[in-house]
């Protein structure tokens, strides 16, 4: 059984385990995941070497966003369990070496919220100005041109206020105002809940959301060159704007340090969603660098796109990122509960998929693993009937949202529904999922998980991998190299990103070939290196060891 890790810095390097709860273990029988759930799988978790779980929204919530529209901060979802149960997740989780972290969303309630009713009730009440309300133009029109991620106006009319409000996402999802303080220090009472009740930090959704202009100027038009759909698919016209003023205030980074002095006195970290395709690497340095900010922040970088990265994007993304944020810390990712599976993204092999699952644990940054990635499950391909996810229906058929990465997981191949419930689950488990179950393939040596189980442990073994410099980034062709190095540590990482052979030379150095378990290879004495397809090639100079 491992120890909780007390250090300050736990967090740097670490590797965060993404549960989302709907999907993860139904103990119930209603065919949604439960808190319970978690507490049975989370041996699971440990088994992966993670260092911590991040835990998807479980409080209470009408679910028009399935958990992203909070409707009581402060207790649990009948769905998903009781405080007591969440108690045991905390218990649990501790007793296994895991911190948890949970999901704050702080940007937005839902319509629900006894905040937001009372809000809406007249211009004069308490909390009137806890949320983003302005007039019409003259003509009736919304205030200004700001656009909403889910499609359409970001602005919805209110007869009660004869106003607009503000929402970035669905209409049922109000924006909070945080130039009002009295919010501020409502949301801090909130973390500090939390946190009183065990939980190790936060990931913060949309976390780069939470001021607006308040004068509401319009954002500008976005040239057609700049656009892409890394905030938003390439159909919706939120990608038509240069979101200026409706996110990334300057005053944001006050909250963030009211927050991070909370946090402090907890030991606690947090991991901000930064969701900003236009200035994302830039924002995450604003709002990580120093200690007085939080911790990570989310990149986006590695989460879209369609094809496989090529060594050259890695080195340009990573040149960006310690040009404009070199002292901020970055959290990497390449699956999550809102993108396509990257099995399926980048339409992956056994082969392919080892390697970048050994890159990632090689990158300068902590790591977050989204549930079922280590057991290598495809996106699902679900029929437009079986979709929940309003973002999919808005969109379908050129977007097909959310579901078909957050379908059940399988636990065992024979069972019903995977293993994942005793009745029909909220999404379809598909059938490709089955023979991928931990089940099926514990005994099979070349599987996925025990690749990722190798890779973790590799990382965790190597103070460099964790929390040293990423230095000397070179693309040639497939192939991208860089050191990593910390104190009297230094490691040389090559990896082939092509299914075809490639030779390379290695520096001159007293190099040692490490990772023979992840398939790393020894260069020729001449310093050649023959890398197969989809090959790295791990090697720790000796200390002193450099020839010149």
């Amino acid at each position: 059984m491992n120890l909780l890790n007390k250090s300050p810095d736990w967090w740097r390097g670490a590797v965060i385990y993404q549960i989302y709860p709907r999907s993860f273990q139904d103990t119930n029988g209603d065919g949604v995941g439960d808190l319970l759930g978690i507490v049975q799988r989370l041996p699971h978790v440990a088994s992966l070497g993670a260092d911590a779980v991040w835990i998807s929204p479980f409080f209470t919530s009408p679910m028009k966003d399935f958990g992203y529209d909070i409707a009581d901060y402060c207790d649990v979802d009948p769905m998903f369990g009781s405080l007591a149960d969440f108690d045991q997740v905390i218990a649990t989780a501790h007793a296994l070496g895991l911190k948890v972290l949970i999901d704050l969303v702080l940007s937005h309630t839902s319509d629900q919220h006894p905040w937001f009713k009372e809000s809406r009730d007249s211009r004069d009440n308490a909390k009137a100005d806890w949320y983003v309300w302005a007039d019409p133009k003259p003509d009736g029109t919304p205030p200004n041109n700001w656009l909403s991620i889910f499609g359409g106006p970001a602005w919805q009319w209110d007869s009660r206020r004869e106003q607009y409000y503000l929402h970035n996402f669905l209409v049922a999802q109000p924006d909070l105002n945080f130039h009002c303080t009295e919010v501020q220090q409502e949301l801090l009472s909130v973390a500090k809940f939390w946190l009183d009740r065990g939980v190790d930090g936060f990931r913060l959704d949309t976390i780069n959301f939470y001021m607006h202009d308040e004068e509401l100027r319009d954002n500008p038009a976005l040239p057609p060159a700049e656009r892409n759909d890394q905030t938003a698919p390439k159909v919706n016209p939120y990608n038509h704007q240069r979101h200026i003023y409706d996110k990334n205030h300057p005053r944001n980074v006050e909250f963030l340090r009211k927050l991070r002095t909370l946090m402090n006195g907890y030991n606690a970290a947090a991991v901000g969603e930064v969701g900003d395709s236009q200035r994302g690497l830039e924002i995450l340095g604003e709002y990580t660098s120093g200690e007085d900010k939080m911790q990570m922040s989310y990149a986006f970088e590695l989460l879209s796109g369609h094809e496989p990265l090529k060594a050259g994007f890695i080195k340009d993304t990573f040149e960006h990122l310690e040009r404009v944020a070199g002292e901020g810390w970055a959290c990497w990712a390449y699956s999550n509960h809102d993108v396509v599976r990257h099995i399926s993204r980048w339409g992956l092999n056994p082969a392919s998929s080892r390697v970048y699952t050994t890159l990632l644990m090689c990158l300068k940054g902590s790591i977050c693993l989204y549930q079922g990635e280590e057991l290598g499950l495809p996106e699902a391909d679900l029929a437009y009937d079986d979709l929940q996810d309003p973002y999919g229906i808005q969109f379908w058929p050129e977007f097909k949202g959310r579901d078909g990465c957050r379908t059940p997981m399988v636990w065992h191949k024979d069972a019903a529904y995977g293993g994942f419930s005793s009745s029909k689950p909220w999404l379809p488990v598909p059938s490709v999922h089955y023979h991928l179950a931990p089940d099926a393939v514990e005994t099979d040596p070349a599987a996925l998980i025990h690749h990722y189980r190798r890779a973790i442990a590799f990382r965790h073994h190597h103070p460099a991998l964790k929390a040293g410099s990423m230095t000397h980034i070179w693309a040639h062709g497939d192939v991208l190299s860089f050191h990593r190095i910390c104190d009297e540590e230094e490691i040389l990482c090559f990896f082939n990103l092509s299914d075809h052979p490639v030779d390379t030379t290695v520096p001159a150095g007293d190099w040692v070939t490490i990772g023979g378990e992840l398939g790393s290879i020894r260069p020729m004495p001449d310093h050649t290196l023959h890398l197969g397809p989809w090959q790295p090639s791990l090697l720790k100079l000796n200390q002193g060891g450099r020839d010149g």
